[in-house]
């Protein structure tokens, strides 16, 4: 299993694309606090600094995205044979997989709180406003938010797996976010808090969406392990019974 583990680990960090979406997360997270800063109308409330630092969850769509290319991403170049003939075992090969986005996960989430720190003190001493970075609201935030990126990481290999094709797999996952679930919401009432987007905003401590009041971080925590384990199961059961080609 570790073999296969520094396998895909070598795989992933020697292709372009997981650090072009790492620079996005960069980008999205400047780009976030400084709307936040720049448009908050008091910045010495602690809600405005916990709103600032929100956007490291919003980063779970790369983590998304990112989970998707590890599996769809081989179907597309035609390199998803050569990886199941490295083991009697797919099953091993989708947990590498897992374990290996999830790591390249928490990496985003990780980089992503700390590039929110760096900008909310810049732009709080720019204006010459209080920061308390010991806040508790503050750092449930950022590890909520971290968190999210795990769990969508980890959900992306379950879509990538399920929907073979590149191309389709990213945009089933960002349109069931943007679009599909919110629809699915106004269905559902209050159970909407309990879907996966919902779940990680909730976990992030992001902006509800819905007129629902949101769940807990905890509950949202668990929600979110266990939508993992589902997706999970589904990239494990498709990438046995079905043919590679």
């Amino acid at each position: 299993m570790i073999a296969l583990i520094n396998v895909e680990w070598l795989k992933l960090r020697t292709t372009r694309a997981p650090w072009f979406l790492l620079l996005g997360a960069v980008a999205l997270v400047v780009a976030g606090v400084s709307g936040a800063a720049s448009h908050a109308s008091n910045l010495a409330d602690p809600g405005t600094v916990a709103l600032a630092a929100s956007h490291v969850g919003l980063v779970s769509m790369l983590s998304l995205v990112l989970g998707v290319l590890v599996v769809a991403g081989e179907f597309r170049h035609k390199t998803i044979t050569d990886t199941y003939l490295s083991t009697p075992r797919r099953s091993a090969v989708v947990v590498a997989k897992l374990a290996v986005s999830s790591g390249m996960g928490l990496l985003y989430g990780l980089v992503s709180a700390g590039v929110a720190l760096v900008a909310i003190t810049m732009w709080w001493k720019i204006k010459n406003a209080p920061l308390d970075l010991a806040g508790a609201d503050l750092w449930r935030t950022l590890i909520g938010g971290v968190g999210w990126n795990v769990g969508f990481a980890a959900i992306g290999v379950g879509v990538g797996a399920l929907v073979r094709n590149l191309t389709a797999a990213i945009a089933f996952a960002l349109v069931w976010v943007a679009v599909v679930e919110g629809v699915v919401g106004q269905l559902l009432g209050d159970l909407a808090r309990w879907l996966p987007f919902a779940s990680g905003t909730a976990l992030g401590k992001g902006p509800t969406l819905g007129s629902y009041a949101p769940i807990s971080q905890w509950e949202a925590a668990i929600a979110l392990v266990c939508y993992a384990a589902l997706f999970a199961l589904i990239a494990t059961y498709t990438s046995v019974q079905r043919d590679v080609s």
